[in-house]
């Protein structure tokens, strides 16, 4: 069961959640951070930012992250039931 986005997370809570679904998909695709980080522009670094929660993309950065793993923006927000 997949639970999406709750608007009554904190914004800490979204933003690890984020990071560990992009983690997920990233490495359910078999893609490196690497691959990841050149695909959307970002360095490798910020990826790795981003997927411990310690960052956020923007919103077109969300974009191009999405576009790199082939999905959705919003298949960015779906979150595992029992997470946060």
């Amino acid at each position: 069961m997949v639970r999406r986005f709750d608007a009554f997370y904190p914004p800490v809570v979204i933003q690890a959640l984020l990071g560990k679904r992009i983690a997920e998909l990233r490495v359910a695709k078999g893609i490196s951070q690497e691959k990841l980080a050149s695909i959307s522009g970002y360095s490798t670094e910020f990826i790795s930012l981003v997927e411990r929660g310690r960052n956020a993309p923007s919103v077109a950065g969300l974009a191009r992250i999405a576009k790199g793993l082939g999905v959705e923006v919003k298949e960015l927000f779906e979150f595992a039931k029992g997470s946060g």
